[in-house]
């Protein structure tokens, strides 16, 4: 395994529409490598601005030459909520990403809203293993944690990825893959998150960050000063390829 500085790419791209159109490029060039290496191709989503950051899959060319029936889908972590609800992030997903490319429904694996917190992360993680067992999803070799080809990740401005929130507890779960938080310090307080070892067993992640929400987490975690307490983003280590995804905005404290 790479060293975690080989594995870590920045790129600052001028607007966040530049940012779009370089992401959407690279995850069709996975999408590609994926499907003819694997034979599928999982990906995961996170919810904030990212999947209008993907939008440009939407459209052509990539709506058309993308293998979308390879595809399968998940989400890094979900507010308990119904399907419907507007702190949903499948209906973020749904409304500006899934409801316009033809991944077959039953590669989508969305949680189980009519369980409770504790109950939707054991059986989101249930869900994980079956597909483990059935090779859709690989396993890592070095982990044995489930292997996702891309995570599709943002950034909060206290520097949380997934609901992996500074200073909390769950940022040292070490055994299970999905699990549930009730106190989120960002409503709504009940979610289910995916842990650092599955996170960080991942082929490649994108740190999709643009806007000025993020500029001050940004240059803590890529800056020069160093933080003797590391933000949720800074633990983010993939096996292949960490790139960040910034616009200038994002990025503008790193170019002072």
């Amino acid at each position: 395994m790479a060293d975690q500085n080989d594995k870590k790419v920045v790129k600052v791209y001028a607007t966040e529409e530049d940012v779009a159109v370089s992401l959407a490029k690279y995850v069709a060039d996975l999408s590609a490598k994926f499907a003819k290496e694997r034979g599928s191709f999982t990906v995961v989503l996170s919810g904030g601005y990212l999947i209008d950051t993907i939008r440009k899959l939407t459209l052509p060319p990539y709506v058309d030459s993308v293998e979308w029936s390879k595809w399968h889908v998940f989400w890094v972590d979900e507010r308990v909520v119904p399907k419907n609800h507007v702190d949903s992030n499948y209906k973020l997903a749904f409304d500006g990403f899934l409801s316009k490319v033809p991944i077959p429904s039953g590669q989508v694996s969305a949680i189980n809203d009519a369980l409770s917190a504790e109950g939707a992360a054991e059986d989101y993680q249930t869900g994980l293993k079956h597909l483990v067992d059935t090779g859709v999803l690989a396993k890592s070799s070095v982990t044995g944690f489930p292997k996702f080809d891309l995570m599709l990740l943002g950034m909060g401005p206290d520097g949380h990825v997934a609901s992996l929130f500074p200073g909390h507890p769950l940022l040292e779960e070490k055994e299970k893959w999905v699990t549930h938080i009730m106190d989120s310090p960002k409503p709504p307080p009940q979610r289910i998150t995916f842990t650092f070892p599955v996170i960080n067993s991942s082929a490649y992640i994108a740190m999709v960050v643009c806007g000025p929400g993020e500029v001050d987490a940004v240059y803590k975690a890529l800056g020069k000063t160093e933080n003797p307490v590391l933000l949720p983003v800074q633990r983010v280590t993939p096996e292949e390829e960490l790139k960040w995804f910034l616009d200038e905005v994002a990025a503008s404290k790193l170019q002072e």
